[in-house]
């Protein structure tokens, strides 16, 4: 799930609800910020959460 700064913890806590487990965090690489929007709004993400 990829995500912006602002919705960082709601994503984490839709992860930690459908997978029972913590999520691995990590920044997008600066090429995919780009072209990348967050699923929760139209900002540009930054964060990949998931494993």
């Amino acid at each position: 799930m990829k995500c912006c700064h602002e919705h960082i913890e709601l994503a984490m806590e839709m992860y930690i609800d459908q997978h029972e487990e913590a999520p691995t965090l990590e920044m997008l690489p600066e090429e995919e910020k780009l072209s990348t929007t967050c699923e929760f709004c139209n900002q540009a993400a930054i964060y990949m959460v998931g494993n």
